[in-house]
């Protein structure tokens, strides 16, 4: 299995800050990522990955926990020390995303808690974290940052950028911030401009943090765990589909302690629990808000007109069962897409299926890289 250790650069300077969407500056950004593979002479046999919501720069192999890493990304004391990354099935020697082939690298999304700049960061003006004062932030930021990133790396055009969930709005908004650099691009599960219905999610999913005691606007001295775990349990009904649940829990029961519950709601109070030791509140509440601002269309006349604007060739993935990004809001990003191919992905475990259905991600990537 590939080794990785995830690494930190510190882009931006107050001569040449990062000015965000919102019109503030940040005079520095501090970036962790990792990769996998060997850059070619040329520069362009790199494939960018983008991670969703609470993921991070570990997309493969097994992370080198030494006391380095773990004093640069503190919530990393969460994982254990053989902890594959969360696309490991898909990166590696001989697997889509073949790194005897391709330099693949993943980096940790602006505003995040795994080291990159986000609300856990130090406010250069105040010498104290940001928490909730850090400035609002939109899939567009994340992406100019990985273009620094990957300038910095020596970079210079990409096979392809691929993701999915939040990670497929990034990989949206490369082709059209960066044309020049994208040769393709492979959106999964994902959404052109974020649905009343997810933003319905997040809404709900902010409001148990937020209706926390100790969320105390944002300026916490301890994580609102109970809120938080709340905020995951609601997000993981969406990820996941009524059969899943049937098949995998049913009416089953198990003895937590005082008395027996049913199965799945020990499955959501332990998912719960976990996002509370690798997470933070404020990065969750500020990263929800940039997903429901996502809009490909935004000042550039519309969804369809930004997304027919599109070049590069584009392999546009769905899941059958998505509840979330359904399937027919990928079947509609192909459409629009000149060069565009839909693949769907069979699978009853709803949206989370692109973190699980790796052979058919295999198949469906694989072939569609071979020509590129």
């Amino acid at each position: 299995m590939l080794k990785s250790k995830t690494e930190i650069i510190t882009l931006f300077e107050s001569s040449r800050p990062l000015t965000l969407d919102s019109g503030h500056k940040l005079p520095a950004v501090q970036v962790a990522f990792e990769t996998y593979g060997r850059l070619n002479a040329a520069g362009d046999n790199a494939i960018l990955v983008c991670h969703a919501l609470t993921g991070d720069a570990h997309a493969a192999g097994i992370t080198q926990l030494d006391a380095q890493t773990l004093q640069k990304i503190p919530l990393y004391r969460s994982k254990k020390a053989d902890q594959p990354g969360w696309w490991d099935g898909l990166i590696g020697p001989g697997k889509a995303l073949d790194t005897n082939r391709y330099f693949v690298v993943c980096s940790n999304i602006l505003g995040s808690c795994y080291g990159t700049t986000g609300p856990l960061s130090v406010n250069p003006q105040s010498g104290r974290p940001y928490g909730p004062d850090f400035p609002e932030i939109t899939v567009r930021d994340m992406v100019k940052v990985q273009k620094a990133l990957l300038d910095a790396l020596g970079v210079k055009s990409l096979v392809t950028v691929i993701g999915g969930s939040l990670g497929g709005m990034q990989v949206l908004e490369w082709a059209l911030l960066f044309p020049q650099m994208v040769r393709s691009i492979v959106p999964i599960a994902t959404a052109a401009g974020h649905s009343a219905w997810a933003i319905g999610f997040n809404h709900l999913a902010r409001q148990a943090v937020m209706n926390d005691p100790h969320w105390q606007g944002g300026h916490y001295r301890r994580q609102p765990e109970r809120g938080l775990a709340l905020a995951r349990q609601i997000g993981m009904i969406s990820y996941r589909t009524d059969i899943s649940f049937q098949h995998r829990f049913g009416r089953d029961k198990r003895n937590d302690g005082k008395e027996p519950v049913f199965q799945v709601e020990s499955y959501l109070s332990y998912q719960g629990e976990k996002l509370v030791k690798r997470f933070d509140a404020n990065s969750f509440v500020l990263l929800t808000r940039a997903l429901d601002s996502h809009d490909v269309g935004r000042d550039r006349g519309g969804i369809e007109q930004a997304l027919h604007s599109i070049c590069c060739p584009a392999l546009c993935v769905g899941i059958d069962s998505d509840v979330l990004y359904p399937a027919r809001e990928q079947q509609e990003i192909a459409r629009q897409i000149p060069q565009a191919l839909y693949r769907e992905i069979k699978s009853p475990d709803g949206h989370d299926a692109f973190l699980i259905e790796y052979d058919q991600l295999n198949a469906m990537v694989r072939k569609f890289l071979a020509s590129k």
